[in-house]
């Protein structure tokens, strides 16, 4: 009998797997935080006796090195992965011991990286599961833009043909295991399911049921924009990740705030963004700790700039600095629990800005108020359609791209609210009115916002050139 344990990472939208028998377990693609995965183990009653990384991650710092220094597992990555540390190389075909009649096998399958690798869990010789990393996921496949522009071509072939190994060589029930494809921007389309096998990816998924000309154009023309966070992960995986430590950040007060925004640092704000809005440190930008946090704010601050949280609770703080440690934002400079009251130096004033909908921007509009319409999603969300007039910036371009706000007004949106709040409060700090759109983009047409899209031959022009397109996101809250 086998098992196999998924380990979500729900921020980045990655899995990880632990999976073995009655006294042994392999972990594959740990996550950062590997105290998740030791209590996982701990509470199946199995000794931890490999790790196996699919390849050298460029979305999240793994915490494959330090399990298996602690654990005293064999490191299992891909014998073509460049890294600095000592490991166990595998190659095609290897195969690694885990538990009595339980193996786990090595299938090269390049595309997503050069040397990306896959693992098939084997039970007395049948394969039972496939840990296909970002080779093969549910509905799709992994991107292959993330290495090298010069390799994108041949690695997107390379995904097809790894793609179609997998399927050849397993049986229809063999559970499909993927660590990417769960709103990670590793993965070239957003799973429709969480599950799957062989099989149901044969009746479904494009890459399987496509030639290798037609598979390579639409998957280049689908290509997202790359977080710039990425451009640190895979360098910092081939290094070597130092241990985590998730001890509570040092607190500052609120003089200490006030020096840290003076010098230009990040002071950030998990706390709702109605809260926010409400009232907050001037200066100050909001990243809630219930939304994508790790992804964007390690996608839009200065690389290596210091942050300062600031959040209701001990335990919101905790928890930011658990996600964000994930992709390489290891210690917080510093941390504040409470209020505004408790952050504003002697004599400041909270800052605030209103909140709306799509309805009050209609009727602000009709009043005729000098109103500037900021469209903050991504390019492939505003294909779609958008408000005829607006002003588009995507919300990681905001940062550099400010001096193109026109003057007045500023109601800005996305697809939920989300990244229209963290637009909000970078507008709010660099002294630009605001309205923030608190509302779902569906709620801009029953508003009777005029909208505008793109004629059908400018869409079939962005088919033919990828850089131009861009795959939609998973819709923010």
């Amino acid at each position: 009998m086998f098992f196999a344990d998924v380990l979500e990472t729900e921020g980045l939208g990655n899995r990880s797997h632990l999976a073995g028998g009655a006294r042994a377990a392999v972990v594959v693609d740990p996550p950062r935080d590997i105290d998740r995965v030791i209590a996982a183990a701990a509470r199946r009653g199995v000794r931890i006796v490999a790790v196996a990384e699919t390849h050298v991650h460029n979305d999240y710092v793994s915490g494959g090195l330090e399990l298996a220094r602690l654990t005293g597992a064999r490191y299992l990555v891909p014998a073509g992965a460049d890294v600095a540390y000592a490991r166990v190389p595998v190659a095609d075909g290897d195969v690694e011991p885990v538990d009595e009649d339980l193996v786990l096998r090595a299938v090269a399958t390049p595309g997503h990286t050069p040397h990306h690798t896959a693992y098939v869990l084997e039970d007395a010789g049948r394969a039972v599961a496939a840990f296909t990393g970002g080779s093969l996921l549910i509905g799709g496949v992994g991107r292959p833009d993330l290495v090298e522009p010069r390799l994108t071509e041949s690695l997107a072939r390379a995904q097809h043909a790894s793609a179609h190994r997998l399927a050849a060589a397993l049986d229809d029930e063999v559970a499909l295991l993927p660590t990417h494809g769960f709103g990670s921007f590793c993965s070239s389309a957003p799973a429709g399911h969480t599950h799957s096998t062989i099989g149901a990816e044969k009746a479904s998924n494009p890459v399987l049921a496509q030639d290798v000309d037609t598979f390579v154009k639409e998957l280049l023309a689908g290509l997202d924009d790359v977080p710039a966070y990425y451009a640190h992960m895979g360098p910092a995986n081939a290094r070597g990740p130092a241990p985590l430590d998730l001890t509570p950040p040092r607190r500052a007060d609120a003089a200490e705030i006030a020096r840290r925004l003076a010098a230009g640092e990040w002071v950030v704000d998990l706390r709702s963004r109605t809260a926010f809005a409400e009232g907050h440190v001037s200066g100050s930008f909001n990243f809630e700790v219930d939304g994508q946090l790790a992804t964007y704010l390690a996608w839009l601050v200065p690389w290596g700039r210091p942050v300062t949280l600031l959040a209701a609770t001990a335990e919101d703080v905790a928890r930011a600095q658990r996600e964000l440690a994930r992709v390489g934002i290891d210690r917080p400079a510093a941390a504040a629990v409470g209020t505004p009251a408790d952050w504003l130096a002697d004599g400041a004033e909270p800052a605030s800005f209103p909140r709306s909908t799509f309805a009050g921007l209609a009727a602000a509009r009709a009043r005729r108020e000098d109103v500037v319409v900021l469209d903050v999603r991504r390019d492939a969300e505003r294909a779609g359609g958008w408000i005829d007039g607006s002003t588009h910036i995507p919300v990681h371009q905001l940062p550099r791209r400010l001096a193109e706000v026109p003057p007045g007004t500023i109601w800005v949106h996305c697809a939920g609210g989300m990244r229209a709040a963290v637009a909000a409060s970078l507008l709010d700090a660099a002294g630009r009115p605001v309205v923030a759109v608190d509302d779902g983009f569906a709620a801009a047409a029953e508003a009777g916002l005029p909208l505008a899209t793109a004629p059908a031959e400018a869409t079939a022009e962005a088919v033919e050139a990828p850089e131009a397109v861009e795959a939609v996101e998973a819709p923010d809250a």
